[in-house]
């Protein structure tokens, strides 16, 4: 079954396990409120609701995710697993200063409290997230779609990269980022950041070698771009060639678009199709979108048959 925030992606993931989509029947009143009605008797069945937490509506599709598993567990579902392959709210994981909520958490606990009985996500922002939930959590990564990607295409005698480093953008992502140096076989480097304001961030330093070679700069989110523009300014300023950047959630909230396309240093961004682009940012030449669907699906697959969701990335 599928919300509104990514049918394309629903849509892929039920034609890779041959398993037709549940109408729902979403629709909204007058006053802007969601109802639904699930077009297929679903007692006694395991059912995996797909609904990326995401813009446009990100507030309306979180509701919209809360209200189908309320209906599911009203009709005697026997499991309801919320696939949410971007988990929305999800950079809100710390009290950062006095006074201000945890909102990832309370995001798990309204999908506790709906009836969701498992939660499967991709590349979630902080891994102390998977403690918010009094029921099973499974982390997917994108890491294999990307890496096979940059293997592909990227990396490589006649390829556009030629002795990279992969480079995180900020320290939170180092351990990200030495998985992929890891399976690339190449040096990783860290930009010291220093976040003025939200949305605003300003590249200070650059902690390793990147003097005459590619980067790749690795990330979870892109969000404005604010910090990938300024990390590909850091670098370049270092002695970076070619900069490239991978992502897995493309957020791209304006003026993401503006500032990639007007980045000329700036020779490529791959992300995966977690969120749908906009048509601004779909339109950009340098943007390469992967789809998950396969991995996704084969989470589902796994969970259904009560396998080993971890094999995939042995």
């Amino acid at each position: 079954m599928s919300g509104n925030s990514n049918l394309e992606l629903s849509k892929r993931i039920s034609t890779y396990l041959d398993v037709p989509l549940v109408d729902p029947q979403i629709i909204r009143f007058a006053n802007g409120e969601i109802n639904c009605r699930i077009q297929k008797n679903v007692r006694g069945a395991d059912v995996f609701v797909v609904q990326s937490i995401c813009s446009p509506g990100v507030n309306d599709n979180l509701m919209e995710l809360l209200i189908l598993i309320d209906a599911l567990k009203r009709a005697s579902a026997q499991s309801i697993i919320g696939v949410i392959p971007h988990y929305g709210y999800s950079r809100q994981d710390r009290k950062a200063s006095p006074r201000t909520p945890i909102s990832a958490k309370l995001v798990a606990d309204l999908l506790t409290v709906a009836g969701a009985t498992r939660v499967i996500t991709m590349d979630v922002h902080a891994g102390q997230i998977q403690g918010f939930f009094n029921i099973p959590f499974d982390n997917i990564y994108s890491s294999p779609v990307i890496l096979d990607y940059v293997q592909r295409e990227l990396v490589g005698v006649g390829r556009p990269l030629q002795d990279p480093v992969c480079v995180s953008p900020d320290s939170g992502g180092v351990e990200r980022v030495r998985h992929y140096a890891k399976k690339l076989g190449c040096e990783m480097a860290m930009i010291d950041k220093r976040r003025i304001a939200p949305n605003v961030a300003k590249a200070m330093n650059v902690v390793g070698d990147v003097k005459n070679k590619d980067v790749i700069i690795v990330d979870d989110i892109i969000d404005t771009a604010g910090t990938l523009i300024e990390a590909v300014k850091a670098l370049k300023d270092n002695g970076a060639r070619k900069v490239f950047a991978c992502a897995t959630h493309p957020v791209f909230s304006d003026p993401a678009a503006e500032r990639m396309a007007g980045c000329q240093e700036l020779d490529g961004v791959i992300v995966t199709d977690t969120i749908p682009l906009s048509p601004a940012c779909a339109a950009l030449e340098k943007v390469k979108v992967l789809t998950v669907s396969e991995i996704l699906g084969r989470a589902i697959h796994y969970t259904f048959n009560n396998d080993s969701v971890s094999s995939l990335f042995v």
